[in-house]
């Protein structure tokens, strides 16, 4: 499909008004790379369009990144200077409808130190998750993708990047069904909608537990929250009741698991990119509800940083189930990109829960919430482990268990 203004405009259009669905006199708080500036603007006059009060941009540089962890020290790097909490209590004040616009290199720290990343993150997460936590259920957000050249050559390297590109566009377009002919929005209503339908199934169920198994070596229990509902597709803000979709695209079905309650070996079946590296052919052993072994080909370093990098990072936030019919995982390659490559297959995430599972989740404390079995993290990481041999049975608590996944896609 050829990349006109026009299917620009319908893709920010969408962005504005279901990804985020701004509502009228909101605050917007774009997130964007200085290479994507003119769709900066065409995205920042939709969400006008849609009565955005004022729409602020914060620009994002893969380049201006690197050269800070290539000459800045670690102490530097991880000091939140006092504007930047100030700006972070803004946040909490103004509730702003955030968008973000993934379109990094996926090599952008590529052999950056893995224990000075954790050490930055570690160190500015401390500061500013107290201020996260506080608009947790209480604005709207959504994340999409704009294809960069430098992200393009990753996923094709064997093509120019005029050619790159093109391709990265055809995939983005035909997970967040734009297509020039349909209404996308109709076409996410219906997407939504049999995702709602699979989701009521699932906690109609009442599973106690989810077993995994997979010739790759996946052999994996894990212990769900009794009253913790699966979700997926769309979100509401409880301030408001506006309706908006966290991730565009999505594909999958989520709960959070009871914190500390899993065992066995997890096998990813897709390379992992976290803090702009990579990491491959991994796997995760679990005893007790905790990581406690790990084993990489490539990024066992880093691996091991992410699990450690505080001390609820080992233990699980989410399960997800995602079919192999997937139209990510149909496009046939690796984004190396979270947003897309954890709607390709089923996932689960080491760190962060989240509390809005739970009934009136969106009330709770960060202490309440883990209380009730929500595991709290600076990190949410998800890895991929889905297969097309994977096998996922729903055990109740009287022991009855229920195909949920058969070969990769539900039973």
């Amino acid at each position: 499909m050829k990349i006109t203004q026009e299917i620009l405009r319908s893709y920010a259009r969408l962005i504005a008004r279901s990804g985020a669905n701004v509502q009228q006199g909101q605050v917007v708080q774009l997130s964007i790379a200085v290479d994507q500036a003119p769709f900066a603007v065409m995205l920042a006059e939709e969400c006008y369009k849609a009565g955005a009060k004022k729409v602020n941009v914060e620009w994002q540089s893969d380049g201006i990144s690197r050269l800070h962890f290539q000459y800045a020290d670690q102490e530097t790097l991880g000091t939140v200077l006092p504007w930047e909490e100030a700006k972070a209590k803004q946040m909490v004040e103004d509730l702003p409808c955030r968008i973000f616009i993934a379109s990094e290199d996926p090599d952008a720290l590529a052999g950056i130190s893995p224990d000075k990343l954790s050490y930055v993150g570690r160190s500015r997460a401390r500061v500013l998750k107290p201020y996260r936590n506080a608009i947790d259920g209480k604005h709207q957000w959504t994340i999409a993708a704009y294809p960069s050249e430098k992200w393009a050559k990753k996923c094709f390297p064997e093509d120019d990047a005029e050619t790159a590109v093109q391709k990265l566009w055809d995939a983005v377009l035909k997970t967040v069904r734009i297509d020039g002919e349909h209404d996308p929005v109709a076409a996410w209503q219906a997407h939504s909608d049999f995702i709602s339908a699979k989701a009521a199934w699932l906690n109609k169920q009442q599973f106690r537990y989810l077993r995994y198994r997979s010739e790759n070596g996946t052999d994996f229990r894990v212990e769900l929250i009794p009253d913790a509902r699966w979700e997926g597709a769309g979100a509401v803000n409880k301030r408001n009741g506006a309706s908006y979709i966290p991730n565009m695209p999505t594909e999958e079905i989520f709960t959070s698991p009871l914190a500390g309650s899993c065992e066995g070996t997890l096998v990813s079946t897709k390379p992992l990119s976290w803090n702009s590296q990579l990491i491959e052919d991994f796997s995760i052993t679990f005893a007790d509800g905790k990581a406690v072994s790990c084993k990489a080909e490539k990024g066992q370093e880093l691996l091991e940083k992410m699990i450690a990098m505080d001390e609820n990072a080992c233990m699980l936030g989410e399960v997800a189930l995602v079919p192999k019919e997937s139209p990510v995982n149909q496009c046939g390659f690796l984004f190396y990109e979270t947003l897309f490559d954890e709607n390709a297959c089923c996932h689960v995430a080491l760190g962060a829960g989240f509390k809005e599972v739970l009934p009136n989740g969106d009330n709770l404390s960060t202490e309440e919430a883990k209380a009730r079995g929500i595991n709290d993290s600076i990190i949410h990481v998800d890895f991929m482990v889905g297969s097309d041999d994977l096998a996922i049975d729903g055990v109740r608590a009287d022991g009855t268990t229920v195909p949920v996944f058969r070969s990769g896609t539900w039973a």
